[in-house]
Order: C-alpha cells, then structure tokens, then sequence
C-alpha cells in the first residue's frame, strides 16, 4: 500500500511550503559557508565554518526526518490507494454472550458485543497468574545476566502446597510433597489448564491465595480492567469472580507483550521433568487454534458450568496481530476465527513511524554544545486502518517546550498520541535518541 502524508489539509505527497522555505534559508546558509571558505583559510576559521556546517548538516537531517515539526501539530495519513467501491465484510454473526476483537499493538477495538457485560471467566483467570509469575521471573533478572537468572527462576523447584493437591476440575495432578519446577507449573495452568497448577504457582509467589489473590486484583487495576474482579488464581466459580470480553482482552495484550509468555502460551506441547515414572507429564494444548489457524499464536481457553465457554485467542498474520475474546460461547473456536477472518479482511496496519526515527526535538537548556535533544520512538509504531476507506491517523506530541540538561539517551521526553479520525487510539513512549550533558560550570 501506498501512503500520502498531510499536514494542514495538504493531500500532495510534496514538502510543505514552510519546509521549502526553510530549506531554501539553509541552502542559502551553506552557500554562504562556501564564500567563507574562499575568503579565510586561517584553521580557527576553519574550524568554526566546519562547526556551522555541522549545525545545518543536522539541521536538515531533523527537519527531513519530522513527521510533525513541533509538539502539538497533527500529521494525517491517508491510503493513496484505497477504493471506497471495493465490499468490504460484514461483521461476523457470532454466538457469545460476550465478545471482542481489538489489534494487539494499538488496543483499538475492530469489534465488539456486549464487551463491558460482567461475566464469569473460567479458566481465562489463568492468563493473570501467569502473567504475575512471567513478570516474577523477569524482576529475578540482574543486568549482567538476565537470561540466566529468569531461567534459573523458571527451573527452581517449588514445594507444591497441600492447597494445591487434589484441586477440583481440570489437573496435572500434582501429589502431596512433590517438588515441580515452576516452569512446569506455568505450562501446566496454559497448557492443560490445571487448577492444581494454578494454586501452586500462586501460593509460591503470593505466600497464600489471598495474597495472590490481592496482587492479581492490584494488576487488573492497573491494566485498566474496571469491571473485574478476581478471587482465586484458577478460575473456578465464585459469584464475585467476574470479568468481561474487553477486560480479557487488555489483559492477554499485556501478557503478550512478554516472550516468555508468548512462548507458553503458543507452545503446542510441553514435556515436564516431574519425578516418577507415573506422574504426568506430557501436556497437550487444550487451545485448538494452536493447530487449528494459521497464524495463532496462543493464549487461554476456560469452562465452567457456570461460565460457559471462554476463549481468549491470538492471530498474527502480514504484521498484525489480533486479540479475540468469546465469553459463554458455545461455538467458541468457530467465532474466533470468523472474528479473525473478518479483522484481516477488513483492516490492515499503517506505519506511522519507524523505530528509533528522529520525530522532532526538544529544546535543552544549560546544555553543552548545541541547544536540543532530539527526540523518536524505541519501537516502529502503527495503527489498524480500514482496508477501503480514506480514513485520516493523526498524532500529537505530548513534550515540553524545554527541558534541563542533561538528558540521557532512551530517557523518556514525553508522549505521542495516535488518533484514527479523530478519534484517540492509544499513545506510546517518546524518548531522547542521543546524551546532551550540562554546560560546564563556570568560575
């Protein structure tokens, strides 16, 4: 696909006239560099011309890299291409109670169905405790040797509780007095859904369920999940233990934004190291679309008598990915995949910037050398447009007119909101791209 960028309305793939005549001023700067070269050849000269060349040299390279020349300015982009003739689908008929679909990079919502309607999650609770367990591994790790330190973390064996044994419903049958990695745990409660899994993986990080418990509930918050509330770390029935589609859905965008748990959540089997020959110990994912759509990459299915049945699943497919949610759905899989099949029919992702691309800059005072920073994204980012329709993204700078030196490369700058015809989509971290120290200090 083709894109146009517009600033102030400008359709025409060109540079803005401000921008002409700014480059025009510089041009003129460097020609006037030139004359100065002729007239002094004294190396103090020199010297200072070669410092004003590098001052316009770069200059230049912000101005032509901006995407929006100054904090608060919007820049609209529009597909070139797109044909408002062309059918696009219409969304799916689905049979759950509760649905979603969002783009997992933005958040925004492609599709919904009562998604803020409090319902039982099952066993999808257990994508929230393995996600405290993933980012328990990940606090293990040390600077000089995160790896090892997260792997050491997942091997270490952990003592199951006698809680956890004999836990009702779905099991890896863990005994009483039995030592499982915690890794093991972790694929055990995706996998296979174990509600014994669950409890002990729970009771190792928290100290008891109801510590647990209150961490799980502390996250949802922070998360943003307003209409949940957690009671135990497995999902089995409580009338208090609710949740809803769009819920789920920000918590398994925020579980997939760690490897770790990506890797358990979209492995097809697991084999654990338990003790005894008789224990068990292969684990087959009980998640279908694993092996049933192309693309999946993981995460939770659930049931309870009272729930129904939950799925919580993701797709990735021509660099997007999607999140569908289906509560007390009894044509769960079938659902999700026509909700997959209809996000990728109906949207794809523009590009709004690359990673680490020099956006604009931010004036620094008390700095050494020249007066600013400049400032870009750690990652490329997007947002999902209609496939067909000229549908305007938008973004606004969120930074402060100065800021003190010094500023450190990758030091947060402030913010960049992202907006889809108008309307606000998400926002993403701006950060210094280069080390501006202090000004010296002077006697």
């Amino acid at each position: 696909m083709k894109y146009e960028i517009k600033n102030n309305e400008i359709t025409e793939l060109t540079v803005k006239k401000s921008n002409r005549r700014k480059i025009m001023r510089i041009c003129l700067a460097f020609a006037a560099v030139g004359i100065l070269i002729f007239l002094f050849a004294d190396r103090s000269a020199r010297q200072m011309i070669q410092m004003a060349v590098n001052e316009s040299a770069d200059a230049i390279n912000v101005m032509m890299n901006e995407d929006a020349a100054v904090a608060g300015r919007r820049v609209s982009v529009v597909q070139a291409d797109a044909d408002p003739a062309e059918k696009l689908p219409e969304p799916p008929g689905v049979s759950a109670r509760g649905a979603v679909l969002i783009e997992g990079v933005s958040g925004r919502i492609l599709y919904d169905k009562n998604k803020d309607t409090k319902m039982y999650p099952a066993s999808t609770t257990k994508i929230m405790t393995a996600l405290l367990a993933v980012e328990s591994a990940e606090d293990a790790e040390i600077v000089e040797t995160p790896e090892s330190e997260t792997e050491e973390f997942l091997k270490r064996k952990v003592r199951v509780a006698d809680e956890a044994v004999g836990a009702e419903g779905s099991s890896i049958y863990l005994k009483k007095g039995e030592s499982v990695r915690l890794e093991d745990l972790l694929y055990g409660m995706m996998l296979r859904s174990g509600n014994d899994a669950a409890l002990a993986a729970a009771i190792d990080i928290g100290g008891t369920v109801e510590d647990f418990t209150n961490m799980m509930n502390k996250r949802a918050v922070s998360l943003g999940m307003k209409n949940t509330h957690f009671c135990n770390p497995n999902g089995l029935h409580n009338e208090k233990h609710v949740s809803t589609a769009y819920d789920m859905a920000l918590l398994a965008r925020e579980a997939m934004k760690h490897d770790l748990f990506r890797q358990i959540a979209g492995a097809k089997v697991w084999n654990a190291s338990r003790d005894g020959a008789d224990n068990y110990n292969y684990f087959y994912n009980k998640n279908k679309t694993v092996f049933q759509y192309e693309g999946a990459t993981g995460i939770k299915i659930g049931y309870t008598k009272a729930a129904g049945r939950c799925l919580v699943a993701s797709a990735q497919k021509n660099g997007m990915e999607l999140i569908a949610v289906v509560l007390d759905d009894q044509n769960w899989f079938q659902d999700v995949y026509a909700l997959f099949d209809y996000g990728y029919a109906r949207y794809n992702n523009v590009k709004i910037c690359d990673a680490e691309k020099l956006l604009t800059r931010v004036n620094i005072k008390d700095g050494a050398g020249r007066g600013y920073a400049r400032v870009g994204t750690r990652d490329a980012v997007y947002c999902p447009s209609h496939k067909c329709e000229k549908t305007d993204i938008s973004i606004e700078y969120d930074l402060p007119k100065a800021a003190d030196a010094p500023v450190s490369r990758w030091e947060q700058a402030g913010r960049m909101r992202i907006y889809s015809g108008g309307e606000y989509i998400y926002d993403v971290p701006l950060y210094y791209m280069e080390d501006v120290d202090g000004a010296p200090a002077h006697d």
